[in-house]
């Protein structure tokens, strides 16, 4: 296979890349995307390969990163998975499914796939890229690297860094982060361990997340650009708006405190958390305080008990087993709590779990089934088959409205027939995607496959306000925040700031 190969662009492709992870690749990509589209360019956001749980699908159905999502909500267009060619979602275990142009092709170790999955990786890249240009030439590629661009032992098979960047002849910019200390370490020893023909694509460097007067680093922005050559484009502060985190690192380590507040959410902190973006728009909600449960404690404190998507449902329900967290859950429900659960966190509220194809890396026992914490009356079976697809349809509790999300899962959940005790009702008018019922004391139990479901501004308001009656707390009218409003703005100051503290005028041209 050749790749030394060069694809010709009527548009000159942008690539962002990264002294190391979590230096401010995506969020870089997303201000240039929302920049470019307000000029008047056609932005197309790309990442040859992720590595992440937190995912969406598309409109055909594909699985893609949720951050190049969210970069395509930035440039104005519809996300598709050709913008993440390949996705790799850890299992926990040192293997990975695999997705390639987003579908499902299988599980691999670290090593096999290196072995095994090199080559058609590198040609689901390409092909993405071809099926992009050819529907409009004049797009521009926003392309983002992942990790470090020099990792020595892996750069021979680094399917989306310098190879990408060489591949489509783009104009790189290097992203320093110096909050993590070492900024000039950082840059100058990127910069060494690359070749000559690599080191010629980089055309600016970003300093990120600079805290203080940003003129006390004017003698090392000339001493970097002195030393190699490179002008700094510019010195961005640290910012006070947030997007959501790109994976379950990022998650672990934010912190969701508030001066004031009304309702005290607890979400489960599964060892294989997914589709944690689900959580978003609680987070931008001001009378909402959440708080990161991973181990037994006294969850009475909580007026509402999340159970977010997971990975390996089975894994995560021996956590809670394991944990004691199983058994304070079903407590919890019978008291004054109210709970949720999305996608593998329904499952894990159902009676029973099994999995018969081993779709979660599950051992035998599994197979013959395991319990689940037993407050809704559901029998989930993994199949072969994962559903994937948009979905859009009318909700019946708290309020009828019209629901937008996605679904993106393995289990089937069906209800037990038979069940005495509580009176279990439908969520929604289409079958299957969630149940709920109401305890003598008026708080109720949910659980939905639907991904996003806090996205919708309605449904999310009569919830809130569903919890806050409850507690005798007066209800929010019309003070609940259009979450994709809300979420566009934070793009567009994004956008604004990156603006006003970098100048890209020669990658314009």
């Amino acid at each position: 296979m050749n790749f030394n190969e060069k694809l010709n662009t009527n548009k000159k492709a942008i690539m962002v890349l990264g002294t190391s992870s979590g230096v401010g690749k995506s969020v870089s990509v997303t201000a240039i995307c929302r920049i470019l589209k307000k000029i008047g360019e056609k932005p197309i956001p790309f990442k040859g390969q992720n590595m992440s749980n937190n995912a969406w699908v598309d409109l055909n159905g594909g699985e893609m990163a949720y951050s190049q999502a969210l970069q395509a909500f930035a440039a104005g267009i519809s996300p598709s998975s050709l913008m993440n060619p390949i996705l790799l979602k850890p299992n926990g275990d040192s293997t990975s499914e695999v997705i390639h142009l987003g579908e499902s092709k299988g599980i691999t170790t670290a090593k096999n796939y290196y072995q095994n999955w090199f080559n058609p990786g590198w040609d689901a890249i390409k092909k993405a890229i071809k099926i992009i240009l050819d529907e409009d030439p004049n797009q521009r590629l926003i392309i983002e690297g992942a990790g470090s661009p020099v990792e020595m032992n892996l750069i021979h098979r680094d399917l989306t860094n310098l190879r990408i960047a060489k591949y489509v002849d783009a104009d790189c910019i290097l992203v320093a982060d110096i909050e993590k200390g070492g900024v000039f370490a950082q840059i100058i020893g990127t910069l060494e361990l690359m070749k000559p023909e690599e080191r010629n694509l980089i055309k600016g460097i970003i300093i990120n997340r600079f805290r203080g007067d940003l003129s006390l680093f004017s003698e090392g922005k000339k001493w970097i650009e002195n030393k190699t050559k490179i002008p700094i484009l510019g010195i961005l502060p640290i910012l006070n708006d947030k997007l959501p985190p790109e994976d379950s690192l990022d998650l672990l380590d934010k912190k969701f405190e508030k001066d004031q507040y009304d309702l005290k959410v607890g979400i489960i902190k599964f060892p294989s958390i997914s589709n944690f973006s689900d959580l978003h728009p609680l987070e931008n909600e001001e009378s909402i305080q959440l708080k990161w449960i991973r181990r037994s404690e006294n969850l009475k404190i909580f007026d509402l008990l999340i159970l977010p998507g997971s990975k390996q449902t089975i894994k995560d329900q021996r956590f809670l087993e394991e944990s004691g967290l199983s058994r304070e859950i079903k407590a919890y429900s019978l008291g004054k709590g109210n709970i949720i659960g999305i996608c593998g966190g329904m499952q894990m509220l159902g009676e029973s779990l099994e999995d018969p194809y081993s779709k979660e890396g599950s051992n035998n026992v599994a197979r013959k089934g395991i319990k689940g914490i037993g407050i809704l009356p559901l029998k989930t079976i993994f199949d072969k088959n994962k559903k994937k697809r948009q979905v859009r349809c009318k909700s019946l509790w708290p309020c009828e409205t019209t629901i937008n999300g996605f679904e993106i899962h393995n289990g089937k959940s069906d209800l037990i027939l038979g069940n005495k005790g509580i009176k279990i009702l439908p969520l929604f008018k289409e079958d299957n995607l969630g149940w709920y019922f109401e305890n003598e004391r008026g708080c109720s139990t949910s659980g939905t496959y639907i991904h996003g479901i806090f996205e919708n501004d309605a449904w999310r308001e009569s919830f809130i306000n569903l919890i806050r009656t409850k507690k005798g707390l007066p209800i929010l009218d019309k003070r609940i925040k259009n979450y994709k409003i809300r979420r566009d703005s934070i793009i567009e100051n994004l956008a604004n700031q990156f603006n006003k503290y970098i100048n890209l005028s020669k990658f314009l041209n």
